[in-house]
């Protein structure tokens, strides 16, 4: 599938779409990528900051999707962990940007060529459009090649 026709899924998804979350861009080798989180009065918290809910989501799928469409469907991919850590209060758009590099990829192709699980954090800061950092989120994947590509 296209990067963009996925793009365009991923926004239409009930909750990225009702979170008034976009991904922004994505590009066509799944290498980089760029999500808007837009405060609105539905995702926004007793005190008028963005909900800690919406600022993980805006997180949550990126760098599985991005990694598998990199390795490939030789390999099993899945989210394993994930945490946040709130930083400041979030009291306009926020932004995240995902960029993983062709040394990560080559990293767990060689960790996983016997078929051995591999473990590995991915970390994505979450600012606002002037760069003040308001969360942090890591997300731990696991990386295995199939049995049939060994």
């Amino acid at each position: 599938m296209r990067a963009s026709t996925l793009r365009r899924l991923i926004n239409l998804w009930p909750p990225f779409l009702c979170s008034s979350i976009r991904v922004q861009s994505l590009s066509e080798d799944y290498r980089e990528a760029k999500v808007v989180l837009k405060l609105r009065p539905w995702n926004c918290n007793y005190v008028r900051c963005q909900f800690g809910g919406s600022l993980f989501s805006m997180t949550d799928p990126l760098w599985m999707l991005m990694v598998m469409k990199q390795l490939g469907p030789n390999y099993y991919v899945w989210d394993k962990t994930g945490s946040i850590d709130f930083i400041a209060p979030g009291r306009e758009h926020v932004y995240a940007h995902f960029h993983l590099g062709s040394d990560v990829i080559e990293e767990l192709r060689a960790a996983s060529a016997h078929g051995d699980k591999v473990l590995r954090w991915f970390e994505t800061d979450v600012t606002t459009a002037s760069g003040t950092l308001i969360a942090r989120v890591r997300k731990q994947l696991y990386v295995r090649l199939k049995p049939e590509a060994r």
